[in-house]
């Protein structure tokens, strides 16, 4: 059976571009009779308000958007994510990272043609040339850090590797595209793609929506998910929802809030009449 995900992150309250999201979600598993959940990706504990989660269930069902269970919420599967991690360490896939953002920046400056992906320039591999017996001390020491993939030694495990985007077709993964990705980060335990890559399994996820902008955050899931013994979800990246500018619509842009929407008259069908109608 199909099922997709919603999962928005309780920042804020939901816009446009959050909507569109949704509404793809959702009528590509409503026109195939399957299931439509929803998630809250709050990992980020320091940003998530708690009125957050409740004013953006009430935006989407004003906006008649219905899903199917109990939503699910990130900060009650850590021990799951963990679990993922660890196996990813069995592994080998992954090592720890003890750089600041200063000594990343610094050794970025140094050098000449540092490699860049769709994010910027990749992380410089500091920590990846360690000698074991540098990494045991600052282990032992007690010194914070970060687990980061070996992006090499990951796509090498895996194999060759592609995905199916029902907008893209069939495409080649490459396992190095955002470098040697934060896979736990040292204030949270986990990291967007190791919760993203858990959860979507857990759930029975059998096709992934979302926006283009996370096209290349596919190639490192990919990876993860051979790694991790996870089952292939097929894709769609659909189109941004844009601002006047050009720019991708973010929680910033209060003017098109669902709230302030619904409170200067509109009704939901005035709402969704701004949005494009979903390319399936």
């Amino acid at each position: 059976m199909i099922r997709t995900r919603f999962a928005p992150s309780p920042t804020g309250r939901l816009h446009l571009g959050h909507v569109f999201a949704a509404t793809v979600a959702r009528h590509l598993a409503r026109a195939r009779g399957g299931e439509f959940l929803l998630r809250f990706e709050d990992i980020d504990v320091t940003r998530v308000r708690p009125e957050f989660y409740g004013g953006i269930e009430e935006d989407l069902r004003w906006l008649g958007l219905d899903w199917d269970g109990e939503a699910l919420r990130q900060t009650d599967r850590f021990a799951a994510y963990e679990s993922s991690l660890d196996r990813l360490r069995a592994l080998g896939a992954v090592y720890p990272c003890f750089c600041t953002r200063r000594e990343i920046d610094g050794e970025l400056a140094r050098m000449t043609g540092a490699p860049h992906g769709p994010e910027g320039p990749h992380y410089p591999g500091i920590c990846r040339r360690l000698m074991p017996a540098e990494r045991e001390a600052k282990l032992a020491a007690g010194a914070a850090f970060s687990w980061r993939l070996d992006a090499a030694r990951a796509g090498a495990l895996a194999g060759g590797l592609t995905f199916t985007d029902l907008r893209f077709g069939t495409v080649a993964v490459d396992p190095g595209v955002l470098g040697d990705v934060i896979l736990a980060r040292k204030d949270i335990g986990t990291s967007y793609h190791l919760a993203v890559v858990t959860d979507d399994a857990f759930q029975g996820i059998s096709h992934v929506t979302r926006g283009e902008d996370l096209l290349a955050s596919t190639h490192v899931h990919r990876v993860l998910q051979a790694l991790l013994g996870f089952s292939e979800p097929a894709y769609l990246h659909h189109e941004l929802i844009l601002d006047d500018t050009g720019k991708r619509l973010a929680k910033r842009h209060d003017s098109l809030s669902i709230k302030t929407l619904r409170d200067s008259g509109r009704s939901p069908a005035d709402v969704l009449a701004l949005l494009p109608q979903p390319r399936l």
